[in-house]
């Protein structure tokens, strides 16, 4: 088969395996050459296959030597169709790990059902053992309350009033101002249900029922503030609320895990393309600017590079480093005050015609497309490849 990009607005409906695994195993080499200090060894990500949690997962094995249980829901290849990014992503991790000598097994189905947190206990308990590190990164649109089978939709809206600004499509690059309606109470209530804190508390009180909460154990969830110009449609609209709930369920969890002499962080991370974030209108303009300002300053960072940074704060000798509401910070160096300065210069002047002056719009399309295995020098992408790569 042979297989191209095939896009739709800010998704990728195809994947190509071997890119995939070029993406992997970048960062497996980053990893490996920036060796972490000794921290946790059995570990279980939830939400492991893209983006952040993939690179926890990568960081944890191929940084500190830990054994790994993954959580997922990807699609495998069907017919004319491939499989999923994060199903490739996570053939070639366990595929790697397992030649470098790591436990490395995964479960692919919902993360918020109540069925798939007993088969991922199951599994724990008999591969693993207690766990020491639990990070949760779940990026869902929807959620299905396992308690009252009620399904929830999240949304991408202001809270109060609409609000315009700048976005750009990043396809044609054409700059242009969108309007975004502002939210009801319902969808805040029910972006809070899919994105808060609620099902991540479920899953570390399940664990420790199952008795598999190792003492000193940590959980980790993932946050984003950015700057000014995004708040009204992140910090302060409805995944704002959402990332409240988080951080408020980071605190409650942290009393919880007392008795383990434990610990719940968020970990507020930079700005970077995934999957969700290329969904949010005006962020994707936004980070094309600080891109190129983040670059020139040497300061940009991808997920990998993020996540071996933020371990090694948090096993670093002496207490882990964090703001005065508890959160980790690694947006420190996208919101230093001269980045921030000078992307602020920027915003009013950008335009379709000075973006490619002012910003780095290339460096988010590779991204994006790196996201789904394209776009890798490495790769020939006219070789028919069999999409049918298994997972076991």
């Amino acid at each position: 088969m042979i297989i191209k990009p095939k896009i739709r607005g800010f998704i990728c409906t195809t994947a190509h395996p071997e890119g995939c695994k070029v993406h992997v195993n970048r960062q497996i080499e980053y990893a490996r050459n920036h060796r972490l200090p000794k921290g946790a060894s059995k570990v279980l990500v939830i939400g492991a296959s893209t983006g952040y949690g993939l690179a926890s997962r990568i960081a944890a094995s191929f940084g500190m030597g830990a054994d790994t249980v993954g959580v997922f829901l990807e699609r495998h290849a069907s017919g004319d169709r491939t499989a999923t990014a994060g199903w490739y992503n996570s053939a070639a991790f366990e595929q790697a790990a397992r030649q470098a000598g790591f436990f490395a097994q995964s479960i692919n189905d919902d993360a918020f059902s109540d069925e798939t947190k007993q088969a991922t206990i199951d599994l724990v308990k008999e591969k693993l053992g207690k766990v020491d590190l639990i990070v949760y990164s779940i990026a869902s649109p929807r959620r299905t309350d396992p308690k009252t089978g009620i399904t929830y939709s999240s949304v991408l809206k202001p809270i109060g009033q609409a609000y315009t600004n700048k976005t750009v499509n990043v396809q044609t690059g054409v700059v242009s101002d969108i309007t975004v309606e502002p939210a009801t109470p319902e969808e805040i209530e029910h972006t809070v249900k899919v994105m808060g804190g609620e099902d991540w508390a479920l899953w570390i009180d399940a664990l420790a029922k199952a008795d598999l909460l190792a003492d000193g154990v940590i959980t980790l969830a993932y946050s984003y503030i950015g700057p000014e110009v995004t708040h009204a449609i992140y910090r302060d609209g409805t995944i704002g609320r959402a990332k409240d709930d988080l951080e408020h369920t980071a605190r409650i969890l942290s009393e919880r895990l007392k008795p383990y002499n434990g610990r719940a962080y968020v970990s507020v991370n930079k700005a970077l393309v995934t999957q969700s974030s290329s969904a949010i209108p005006i962020v994707p303009l936004y980070m094309s600017l600080l891109f190129k300002t983040m670059k020139e300053k040497g300061l940009h960072e991808g997920c990998i590079e993020q996540m071996v940074r933020l371990f090694s704060k948090l096993y670093q000798d002496g207490p882990v480093p964090t703001d005065e509401q508890g959160r980790i910070r690694l947006d420190d160096w996208e919101l230093r005050e001269d980045v921030q300065q000078e992307v602020a210069a920027k915003w009013p002047q950008v335009t379709t015609e000075t973006l490619p002056e002012l910003g780095d719009l290339e460096q988010y399309r590779q991204d994006f497309l790196h996201l789904f295995g394209f776009g890798f020098e490495e790769v020939d992408y006219d070789q028919d490849v069999n999409p049918d790569v298994p997972l076991s």
